[in-house]
């Protein structure tokens, strides 16, 4: 199996960048290798789950403290909790605690250890209009989910009170195995199979959830969309996905966004992107011309001499956020030269022509002046 690249590499940051750095970074990555961009390229495909793992991590804070000390201390990962700065603080017992979450006494009488499950998260894609996600609405979600049972308080046991000490561990929560070895005898130590390392076992079953401490219901959640939102992003709303064995801490509810394309526009980031087609007429004398934004037309002027190819910027008629600020509108022109023309037309625009001077066309007389440098021969007449 292939070893995961570093995730600060596959963002392209250092690992000093900031969370809006990383966010940056995630948001250009995501749009060059997004599948719909990419169809059919499992390449693509890969890289694009590949940068959202590393986003997924990076943009939590608690998540990259541990991926960050997971590097600083290969082979370590998962015993977070029972090491400090580098190095190895307290006893062995903060080592038992970090695998079994609970609290382990020494001497070898040990004292009941608590460990309590975390429900499993939901995860739902969102699929959004162009103009929803750039202006942000708001979307009613429903769902199937194990939700805590009101009734045992996610005990599982009736009236969260019927319970007995586990038989098999006393109510230590663990067990002990006595194991020879050519080093000697040693004694090991592992989660009650019984009571799942509780020190208790249920008495009388809950009889509104059976005594799994969840019933299945219907949820509904508002789902506030903030404009801006892209594909690739997400919100998550803890304690929203299923509950946890034994009352344990439920599980969260994610909810990642998928924006449909737009007919007009094209999105980067905050800007959009608008291709305006305008006249040969108007791209030669200037005029006026409707141009459209999210919300309404305005009026934009065309300088005469306009090229096609040409980018124009209009600060402030982008995707408007409430902590991002607000993005620009960038208009590609487009020069639509006449396909057909009468024999009328033709002679029309060559006499206009003639009356322009060639030296009103610095570019184009260099250009002649090349091509004469290098063949003998003029492109254009004087």
């Amino acid at each position: 199996m292939a070893e995961k690249r570093n995730f600060y590499e596959v963002l392209g940051v250092e690992r000093t960048a900031t969370q809006d750095e990383i966010k940056s970074a995630y948001r250009k990555l995501a749009m060059k290798y997004h599948p719909d961009r990419n169809q059919g390229s499992e390449e693509a495909a890969e890289k694009f789950k590949e940068i959202n793992e590393a986003n997924e991590t990076l943009s939590d804070p608690e998540k990259r403290k541990q991926y960050d000390y997971e590097l600083d201390h290969p082979g370590m990962s998962g015993f977070g909790g029972g090491f400090g700065n580098g190095g190895f603080e307290g006893d062995f017992s903060d080592i038992f605690s970090s695998i079994f979450g609970g609290a382990f006494g020494g001497g070898g009488g040990g004292a009941r250890t608590q460990r309590r499950s975390v429900g499993e998260s939901i995860q739902f894609e969102m699929r959004l209009s162009f103009m929803d996600a750039a202006k942000g609405c708001k979307k009613t979600l429903k769902y199937k989910r194990n939700a805590p049972c009101t009734a045992c308080g996610s005990t599982g046991a009736k009236n969260g009170s019927s319970f007995s000490t586990c038989s098999k561990c006393s109510g230590r929560g663990v067990t002990k195995t006595v194991v020879n070895t050519m080093f000697g005898r040693t004694i090991q130590q592992s989660v009650c199979p019984d009571c799942g390392g509780s020190g208790r076992q249920i008495r009388e079953r809950c009889p509104d959830c059976r005594g799994k401490g969840f019933v299945t219901q219907e949820t509904e959640v508002s789902i506030d969309i903030p404009a801006g939102a892209d594909t690739g992003s997400y919100t998550k709303y803890r304690g929203m996905g299923h509950a946890a064995l034994g009352g344990g801490e439920p599980g969260d509810l994610i909810v990642a966004f998928r924006v449909e394309g737009h007919k007009i526009f094209t999105r980067d980031g905050f800007d959009l992107h608008v291709e305006l087609p305008i006249s040969f007429k108007t791209a030669a004398i200037g005029g006026k011309v409707k141009v459209p934004s999210l919300d309404d037309t305005f009026d934009f002027t065309v300088p005469e001499g306009t090229q096609s190819g040409q980018t124009f910027t209009v600060r402030g008629k982008g995707i408007k956020t409430a902590r991002r600020g607000t993005g620009n509108l960038i208009l590609h022109i487009v020069v639509e030269v006449p396909a057909k023309l009468s024999r009328s037309q033709k002679k029309e625009l060559e006499d206009l022509f003639d009356d322009i001077s060639l030296k009103q066309h610095d570019r184009m007389k260099q250009y002649s002046d090349n091509v004469e440098s290098l063949y003998g021969d003029k492109p254009y007449k004087e």
